[in-house]
């Protein structure tokens, strides 16, 4: 069993899943600047783009997303009307990803309804499980979707989530055995560099096959997505081959399912993971 807590601090709602002790996701929602995942609108398509395989629609006001022919944008033409879904938030200057919808659309661009944002997105995956908020204002917004499952408490997040949630603002992680993971997002990758540190002691092959799953669950936990480079301490290429089945197992244990493609050039563990909502840096430092 698992259990899904919100606490909320100003604008943003801080939401966690506990697996007992152990927090297993973590995400930001602030409700005045949604990412518009799960979003539906009516778009116009404006320009059909063969050499990117996709087009780029017009979702009303100045926001514009792009269509890749993989998710429906095959066979449309230039100021057809469609409806359509935010499946990737904007990034880098970039508008949001979209997917063809089946919903009626409309004779302008606009939005037609709000997706479920990473609360409901969250409650809807664990339908089973129980809900504390510590916002009253919150579950009344909420009641439509989540009634009879939520329950109201003032220390929702007790001290120890809260100095967990605290530390993930950090660009370094305390891994097993006094091992530190610094994190180096880049716009290109995000760089996860393991240091031995006070876990010296031990045989390097020993040490990186035990801290793996810890890092595997700080990318979840910060949302990293996109191309993710983890270069382990202290063994040479050959040894890190032994590394890949301990990661990719751990790998699957995460909700977006990223890819392991296996071991770059100079030794570094090279996964993609898919992009939807925006990563916890992101949203804290822009």
């Amino acid at each position: 069993m698992a259990l899904i807590a919100a606490s909320v601090r100003g604008e943003l709602v801080r939401i966690a899943l506990l697996r007992g002790d152990e927090l297993a996701e973590f995400y930001l929602w602030n409700r005045n600047a949604p990412d518009c995942v799960g979003d539906l609108y009516t778009g116009r398509v404006v320009s059909v783009e063969k050499a990117l395989a996709g087009c780029f629609v017009a979702l009303g006001g100045e926001i514009s997303g792009f269509m890749p022919d993989s998710a429906g944008g095959k066979n449309l033409t230039e100021g057809q009307y469609i409806s359509v879904c935010i499946t990737r938030a904007a990034q880098g200057g970039k508008g949001p990803r979209l997917s063809l919808a089946q919903a009626p659309a409309a004779g302008t661009p606009g939005l037609i309804a709000a997706g479920p944002g990473p609360l409901v997105e969250l409650a809807r995956r664990f339908a089973s499980d129980e809900i504390i908020l510590d916002d009253y204002a919150l579950m009344a917004d909420l009641r439509p979707a989540l009634e009879g499952r939520m329950h109201y408490n003032a220390k929702a997040f007790d001290p120890v989530l809260e100095d967990e949630v605290a530390s993930l603002a950090e660009p370094l992680a305390i891994l097993p055995h006094g091992a530190r993971l610094h994190i180096t997002p880049a716009p290109a990758a995000t760089l996860l560099d393991v240091d031995s540190a006070s876990a010296s002691h031990l045989p390097p092959l020993a040490l990186n096959t035990a801290i793996i799953p810890e890092i595997c669950r700080q990318i979840v936990l910060r949302n990293l997505s996109g191309g993710i480079l983890i270069d382990f301490a202290g063994l040479k290429t050959a040894q890190r081959q032994k590394l890949l089945p301990p990661l990719r197992e751990a790998l699957n244990h995460d909700p977006l399912s990223p890819n392991l493609l296996g071991l770059s050039h100079l030794g570094f563990a090279e996964i993609n993971r898919r992009r939807t909502r925006p990563p916890l840096h992101e949203i804290l430092h822009g």
